[in-house]
């Protein structure tokens, strides 16, 4: 997804919370997407009018003070940015609070990060603020696949996948080059947790290797400690 003149989405991600912003930060910049943080209002409405965000992911509850606040502020500045709540509050009468006070969506604490990012892709499509690049194809070295046909093919060889083993390779494909931890790929690939069984993800590893590097120059290459990247060798 990109925005309408083809530059990356930008979103400002305000939470207090580091460990969970740094998480959603590294999420959304695996999208492709420009992204700023900030850990309390007055920063997040200081980066807003210097970065310009076409979403902003808000905490309800901040250090100096309350989403509500924020929101009101980032509205005079910019009227059409989407604003997608963050909050453990769970409450009717608090989804109706931030719903009237003008933000556009509500996700309650913990969450999924694919349901963020779902969310998000949702709020900008309907704003008009970012569109789905044209075709449908991602390519790689000599390992293509079209997600609309949902078909993979490897130096022009039809590869045969399973849905999960599609959306692993998926996942791959949409960030080349970048290293993909065991974690980030239960999340994304699976979409909720597995009690820490990083052996799934290792196990449908081996799955794809058979498939797609078997007897070729591999492209899924393993980074000791951390994860898995896919690039052609010589990148």
């Amino acid at each position: 997804m990109c925005r309408p003149d083809g530059g990356p989405v930008r979103v400002l991600v305000v939470d207090d919370e580091h460990d969970l912003t740094d998480v959603l930060c590294q999420a959304l910049r695996y999208e492709g997407w420009e992204v700023r943080s900030a850990a309390d209002g007055a920063s997040a409405v200081a980066a807003a009018r210097s970065f310009r965000p076409d979403a902003v992911v808000l905490d309800w509850m901040l250090p100096d003070t309350d989403g509500l606040a924020v929101l009101r502020e980032l509205r005079a500045e910019a009227k059409g940015i989407c604003v997608l709540f963050l909050t453990a509050r769970d409450a009717v009468e608090d989804r109706i609070a931030g719903i009237t006070a003008g933000g556009d969506d509500y996700v309650t604490k913990p969450f999924s990060l694919e349901e963020v990012l779902a969310r998000l892709r949702g709020l900008l499509r309907r704003a008009g603020m970012a569109r789905e690049p044209s075709g449908s194809l991602l390519v790689v070295g000599d390992l293509v696949m079209d997600e609309e046909a949902r078909e993979v093919s490897r130096a022009g060889t039809a590869v045969e996948l399973s849905r999960t083993e599609f959306e692993l390779l998926r996942f791959l494909m949409r960030n080349p080059r970048r290293v993909l931890s065991k974690a980030v790929i239960l999340d994304r690939v699976w979409a909720y947790d597995f009690g820490g069984r990083a052996h799934v993800v290792e196990l449908y590893i081996s799955y794809l290797r058979k498939k797609i590097d078997a007897g070729r120059t591999p492209l899924i290459h393993t980074v000791r400690g951390v994860g898995y990247v896919l690039k052609p060798e010589a990148a």
